[in-house]
């Protein structure tokens, strides 16, 4: 791959160099990842993808910090370079929160609590609020700008249930966007949704990275949303291939 940072973008966000993922089973060794060098700059909307089965799903999981590498290396720079290897389980959780928001095909709402509480949960689980002295109503009202911005401000005291695919999808986007990470990343977001809402979704997801500059790195299988991304890489058999 070219790792040469393109005119048009900003500064390096995520770098890996040699990534790779090996998972040992009873049946053998399968080497999932195969060497990955890659960088994400600042303001991409980057689309990965590849037949089922080759590993990118894992890429991004290993990317969010979810999954750990076998060997290689992943760099950060958010804030100052970042490397997770060194940080403790804690500390990584803390970076995860801060840093990298998660959109995955299944929105993964909690069903007993309405789409405010599923926004502001994360955020109580861990007590951040207290860290920084947030309080309860505080963390209510940051979330009902972002459900506004969605277009879900009248959908805040329903519960996932009474809500569309389309919408759920939407909240579980307003939930990955809530600490305004600069990273968000997406795997098959639009994969249980019609083709009318799969666009619409899409849509939304670009006009956050226009308006807000955050990155997104989107696993796909619609080659018609992935073509209209900033960049489109395919993985083929455990390698990126731009």
């Amino acid at each position: 791959m070219n790792l040469e940072n393109p005119s048009d973008m900003k500064k390096e966000i995520v770098i890996t160099k040699n990534l790779k993922k090996t998972y040992h089973t009873k049946a053998g060794s399968i080497e999932v990842l195969k060497g990955i060098d890659f960088i994400a700059y600042q303001g991409e909307m980057i689309a990965i993808t590849g037949a089922s089965g080759v590993g990118k799903s894992t890429f991004l999981h290993v990317v969010g910090t979810l999954d750990t590498p076998s060997s290689g290396e992943i760099l950060y720079k958010f804030n100052g370079d970042i490397n997770p290897t060194g940080l403790s389980r804690d500390a990584l959780s803390e970076f995860r929160n801060r840093y990298i928001g998660f959109v995955f095909q299944f929105h993964y709402l909690l069903q007993e609590f309405n789409v405010i509480e599923n926004l502001i949960m994360p955020k109580l689980i861990g007590n951040e609020h207290k860290r920084k002295d947030l309080s309860y109503e505080e963390l209510k009202e940051k979330g009902f700008e972002i459900l506004k911005k969605l277009g879900l401000a009248g959908r805040a005291y329903h519960y996932p249930g009474e809500l569309s695919g389309g919408e759920q999808q939407r909240v579980a986007v307003a939930r990955a966007l809530f600490n305004n990470p600069p990273l968000v990343l997406t795997d098959e977001p639009t994969g249980n949704l019609d083709s009318k809402t799969a666009r619409e979704l899409f849509e939304l997801l670009k006009n956050i990275n226009s308006e807000l500059g955050t990155t997104f790195i989107i696993v796909t299988h619609n080659d018609s949303l992935a073509q209209q991304c900033t960049r489109k890489i395919k993985m083929i058999d455990g390698v990126l291939v731009e």
